[in-house]
């Protein structure tokens, strides 16, 4: 491994097709890997979940093309359903037999296919404001301008609604993407502004672009094997978050055996930005529950 990652924290390993994958340690313990969303993106926006390291090793793992990871030969191998190699790669890698898996948005839905594939190899599974793609849950228009309203008092929020609602029309161009940036943190601070604008420099456009591409995803297939995932879940949702809306949240947790819906109050789409303390508290509570 190039003494340079050393220096970083960072470690790597040699994923089943060869490409070099790069992961970040914050923490000791038992680790916990951590999926980032995007979707891909780097899993620097992470950090490390708001002093979540503080009661467990993180295992952030930037995913082949993202961060320091290296581009694959067959870029077809970003598909959502391929990436499961990678994760199962890195468990063997860590020597571990089963893992804790952490996965926030797009990342969700690799952490589900993985469980769905491998539920031995799951100990306990938390889904922080997660996308639905992999279930095929449909969010209404009705629910998002439910939870959008939600703001309305904020200074921003004539423009940012009015964005939404053309996005939702499919109007929308670069500029309407931009105005709704406010609706994905619990406070539209700086600390909000440069995270969000650090978000294009951290994403492999092309990679996301096949993520979810055809075959990605086979939704009832999925389900049924979630309705045999017996590990605990935990679905985090923020109360405001219009991407990843409680509601849909609630459906999502319904699929599993054992889930645990928590809607973190006045929360985005960041949940560990907006109230780090609340976040790690049932995060943590979660991971090291027996």
């Amino acid at each position: 491994m190039p003494f340079s990652l050393r220096l970083l924290g960072m470690e790597s390993f040699s994923s089943y097709d060869g490409t070099e994958l790069v992961y970040r340690v914050f923490g000791d313990g038992p680790p916990v890997v951590c999926l980032p969303g995007g979707p891909m993106q780097a899993s620097a926006y992470l950090g490390d979940l708001g002093g979540l390291s503080a009661h467990r090793q993180l295992i952030m793992l930037d995913l082949r093309g993202t961060g320091r990871s290296a581009v694959p030969e067959d870029t077809a191998s970003y598909r959502c359903d391929r990436l499961v190699d990678d994760v199962e790669a890195l468990r063997e890698h860590l020597e571990r037999d089963r893992i804790d898996l952490l996965a926030h948005s797009a990342g969700a839905n690799l952490a589900i296919l993985y469980a769905a594939r491998h539920p031995e190899r799951v100990g306990r599974l938390a889904l922080i404001t997660p996308s639905v793609m992999a279930v095929g849950i449909t969010i209404g228009q009705d629910v998002r301008r439910d939870t959008a309203r939600l703001r309305e008092d904020e200074p921003w929020f004539p423009a940012a609604f009015a964005a939404l609602e053309a996005i939702m029309a499919g109007q929308g161009d670069r500029d309407a993407f931009q105005a709704i940036a406010p609706f994905w943190y619990g406070r539209w601070d700086e600390t909000a502004r440069a995270h969000k604008a650090a978000e294009g420099e951290q994403r492999n456009g092309e990679a996301a672009a096949v993520f979810g591409s055809e075959g990605a995803f086979d939704p009832e297939a999925t389900r049924a094997a979630l309705a045999r995932f017996t590990a605990p879940v935990l679905l985090l949702a923020g109360e405001v978050d219009v991407n990843s809306p409680p509601p849909a949240m609630a459906k999502l947790a319904g699929l599993f055996p054992d889930a645990e819906l928590v809607v973190q109050p006045r929360a985005g789409h960041f949940p560990w930005l907006d109230d780090a303390d609340r976040f790690v508290d049932t995060t943590a509570a979660f991971l090291r529950a027996c």
